[in-house]
């Protein structure tokens, strides 16, 4: 499953094995209900929770703390304090090799995974709506209990990549998702809005650290393309898949296989860790400088170590990194992006299916129009990923904007014509918005420092959920305007997030990070 260098100072390789085989039986016990619906459209409102339901809840609970302490650092507070002094820098010179491929590759099939499992809320709401009887406003107790759940995780899971190391952080998020997949099985809609909740802690935790990682591997004349690709096809696959699946199983299985479905991509992101290395910082902080020297060697990166001592250290970076017009400026530009982003894809995006039902399109239909929308975007995120770094990573971000508010002026338009194709509209809006989250993250780990890049990276991830939860909230109130209403409000803060960027952001294509970097002058090399 991994290898077991990856648990030589972790509490043990059982405990983690024990945890993922606890949780896998508790979500199987799960699926004899999920059956019992077979001749009913796979509908279970209203059905009693038997024994194994109980039984396989207490199973998820118990392996995913059991998988937890596998994961745990034998030496917590040694691991943090030795972390303190020590920095991996990116692998400036280094060539693309094939470890950057392979790690490219697994960071895309991630992030598909973990981008398609939010994406699907839109595709489930119209069938819960049937199936429990309730109008919208009910049923968006659902997203948004996954969205505030998607926000928790992206800050949570980025101090912790930063403290316990990224590999250990991307499994927990893994043996989370498999848990959620109990979601399909659920006859209760409370039992779904508290288990989803865990979901999005999962989905939410996954982001910063994939884009963490990335960004401290690449070597910088290929970072801003490789980063934004891998952000790219991530989205862009995670919403076809979601849309394809939706088109292709709801109509025989109902809405509930797209939440089954977790069960066995949650286990092929747990496989996928074996060939996902470990942060070299953590391997060094907790004295494994061996297998951090291969780590290193394999990606072209180099260790350093603060010239200074901790105490003033962080007196003197606190000053110059955390503060000032110019950090507030840019964090501000790139969380108002991100927001409208989380506004659009977790709001608009989320609304428009069961918009399209309700103009006389069935939910296969409108699955498929979506479906063909993100084929359609699929091709221009290799435009993308060559804009960012072959033009500007900057004006590349600012042109995503410009494309969303195409976007959003399409819809606009469709929805006071009440005439004519979603498709064009629609794929200028997953073109802008997965552009913008292609890149926005990307941009976000290449601009702020090392030390703090995964807990910037996690506050502008956690803002693309944020807007979503917005938009929830207000359907949860019953207070969400027509579409084309939508789509005008949206535009404003879009606008505005435009000339922040514009005016705040920061070029970064093909400069060394360490240039970035105001502490960069602090690090002196360990010689590894």
């Amino acid at each position: 499953m991994t290898s077991t260098s990856m648990f030589s100072d972790r509490r043990g390789p059982w405990a983690f094995a024990l945890g993922v085989t606890m949780v896998t039986c508790g979500v199987l016990l799960h699926i004899p209900m999920f059956l019992m619906g077979r001749h009913n459209h796979f509908m279970l409102a209203g059905m009693t929770v038997g024994w194994d339901m109980v039984a396989g809840m207490a199973a998820i609970v118990g392996g995913m703390v059991t998988a937890a302490y596998g994961l745990l650092p034998r030496d917590v507070g040694r691991q943090i304090a030795a972390s303190e002094d020590i920095v991996v820098s990116p692998p400036e010179d280094a060539p693309l090799g094939w470890a950057h491929w392979m790690l490219m590759a697994v960071l895309v099939i991630a992030l598909v995974i973990d981008i398609m499992k939010p994406a699907t809320l839109g595709f489930v709401l119209p069938g819960m709506m049937t199936e429990y009887q309730v109008d919208k406003a009910t049923v968006s107790q659902f997203p948004f209990s996954a969205l505030v759940g998607t926000v928790i995780g992206s800050i949570v899971w980025g101090i912790i990549a930063d403290i316990y190391g990224r590999k250990a952080s991307m499994l927990l998020s893994a043996v989370m998702f498999v848990g959620t997949s109990i979601c399909g099985a659920m006859p209760s809609l409370a039992w779904n809005v508290a288990m989803c909740f865990l979901m999005g802690v999962a989905a939410g935790g996954m982001l910063p650290v994939t884009y963490a990682l990335l960004a401290e591997m690449m070597p910088s004349r290929h970072r801003g393309w490789s980063l934004v690709l891998v952000g790219g096809l991530g989205a862009v696959g995670g919403y076809f898949a979601a849309s394809g699946f939706s088109a292709l199983l709801q109509p025989m299985f109902g809405w509930r296989i797209l939440w089954l479905l977790n069960l066995p991509t949650g286990l092929t992101l747990v496989l996928l860790g074996a060939f996902i290395p470990e942060s070299a910082k953590f391997l060094l902080a907790r004295g494994r400088r061996e297998e951090a020297r291969r780590v290193m060697q394999r990606f072209g990166s180099k260790a350093h170590k603060l010239r200074v001592p901790a105490a003033e250290k962080l007196g003197r970076t606190e000053a110059v990194a955390l503060t000032g017009k110019a950090f507030l400026g840019k964090l501000l530009a790139l969380s108002l992006a991100a927001i409208c982003f989380g506004l659009i894809y977790f709001g608009l995006l989320l609304w428009l299916p069961d918009d399209l039902v309700s103009k006389g399109y069935s939910v296969a239909v409108s699955s498929k129009l979506l479906a063909e929308s993100a084929l359609i975007a699929f091709p221009t995120t290799f435009v993308v990923a060559f804009t960012y770094s072959a033009w500007s990573s900057k004006w590349s971000v600012v042109g995503s904007l410009a494309v969303t508010i195409l976007g959003l002026l399409g819809v606009l338009r469709l929805e006071m014509t009440g005439s004519g194709s979603p498709v064009l509209p629609v794929a200028l809006l997953i073109i802008g918005t997965n552009g913008l989250i292609a890149m926005v993250l990307p941009y976000a780990a290449e601009s702020f420092p090392l030390r703090i890049r995964g807990r910037t990276t996690g506050i502008v991830a956690a803002c693309t959920k944020a807007g979503g939860m917005l938009a929830q909230l207000l359907a949860l109130f019953a207070l969400v305007p027509p579409l084309g209403i939508v789509s005008l409000i949206i535009i404003v803060p879009t606008v505005g997030a435009l000339i922040l960027v514009a005016w705040f952001g920061m070029e970064t294509r093909g400069r060394d990070l360490r240039e970035l970097d105001p502490d960069g002058h602090t690090f002196a090399a360990t010689g590894m």
